[in-house]
């Protein structure tokens, strides 16, 4: 059996976890997708989830071909030596029957819960090198009692916890990208009218040191990095609002007082349009659709969520559970096939 393992020089890199995601959605189905059709990018990759979900899964995308055959891992580190064809994993979640699909479960969300929960306590302790997360369902993680809104904020918790810092002491951003655009929010899963009240200067500050530093490290140098105002024509002089006079504008001073290439506030509705063309590397947006739609528009297959200011490297795809289309075998991997390409990138 030859060897797979991912090597930076001559130094073995710990396995990349990929998380099971909610097993109610296609979030297997695309994890055995993916080692079907894409085994040169997920050599040193494992499922941190559950052995009978994957294996129903690798079923239902197999049509009339042999089922990829799953390898059980008693470590992640077996996953370097995993033969191609086939799908390692790790059982790091409660046994028993794969919920069914196609519905928010609560036993779906605990599910998922317990797999990223394993995957950030291995990330953070170093035996793995960082986490591809398959889709989770909000309202599952709710009925499955899980105090958290999305996995944002449950990495964001696992790592403050283990630092053995405050919530607040950990702040994260959410950036989403693909090869045309990259964006980062300063709110994620809160409210339209929460989002408008947490634009403030400490929050947008926040938001463009966390990007300048995670960016210069991807990117080896200082990013260019827009704002998006709040309001239509960012404001027009305090015509349609003073957000960005007597919060957004500050900041960015004070950002660029510290060395951070930012500019603006630009009007929202052309800021991504210079972005896409080179004149920026990323976008700052103020709230969650604002900077989420254009990235989504030019293409859910290629988009890439990661999560910015974590002690950690973590993506995911940028879809849902697609409940749907659940157990059908037509999801789509090239999403979660890029967000291991990118947690590549992150770990160098």
């Amino acid at each position: 059996m030859g060897p797979t393992r991912t090597t930076i020089g001559r130094v073995p890199q710990p396995p990349l976890a990929l998380t099971l995601g909610d097993p109610a959605g296609i979030g297997p189905e695309i994890l055995a997708k993916s080692f079907r059709d894409a085994p040169s990018q997920l050599a040193g990759c494992f499922v941190a989830g559950d052995v009978a979900c994957i294996r129903r899964a690798a079923a239902w995308v197999a049509g009339a071909a042999p089922p990829l055959p799953v390898v059980v891992l008693d470590e992640p580190q077996e996953a370097l030596d995993a033969p191609p064809g086939c799908i390692p994993v790790l059982q790091v979640v409660d046994t028993g029957e794969p919920p069914p699909v196609g519905r928010v479960d609560a036993r779906a969300g605990r599910m998922a819960a317990q797999a990223v929960l394993w995957a950030a306590r291995a990330a953070l302790g170093g035996r793995v090198a960082g986490l591809v997360t398959a889709p989770l369902n909000k309202e599952a993680l709710a009925a499955a009692g899980l105090p958290y809104p999305g996995h944002t904020e449950l990495l964001q918790a696992e790592a403050a916890a283990h630092r053995g810092v405050p919530l607040a002491d950990m702040p994260v951003r959410m950036m989403l990208a693909n090869d045309e655009l990259r964006t980062v929010l300063v709110s994620i899963h809160v409210s339209l009218r929460d989002a408008l009240n947490a634009v403030t200067p400490d929050n947008v500050g926040t938001t463009l040191r966390i990007t300048h530093e995670s960016l210069s490290r991807s990117l080896g140098r200082a990013p260019r990095i827009a704002v998006a105002g709040l309001n239509p024509h960012a404001g027009e002089g305090g015509l349609f609002g003073r957000e960005e006079i007597d919060v957004i504008v500050p900041a960015i001073a004070a950002a660029r007082a510290k060395g951070v290439d930012a500019h603006g506030p630009f009007a929202p509705d052309t800021v991504f349009m210079r972005a896409r063309k080179g004149e920026f590397d990323v976008v700052v947006a103020m709230y969650h659709d604002q900077g989420l739609i254009p990235v989504k528009y030019l293409g859910v297959e290629k988009g890439v969520n990661v999560t910015l200011g974590l002690p950690l490297v973590r993506t995911s795809p940028d879809h849902g559970t697609a409940f749907d289309i659940a157990g059908t075998g037509r999801a789509d991997a090239s999403s979660l096939v890029e967000a291991v390409r990118v947690a590549r990138q992150l770990q160098r």
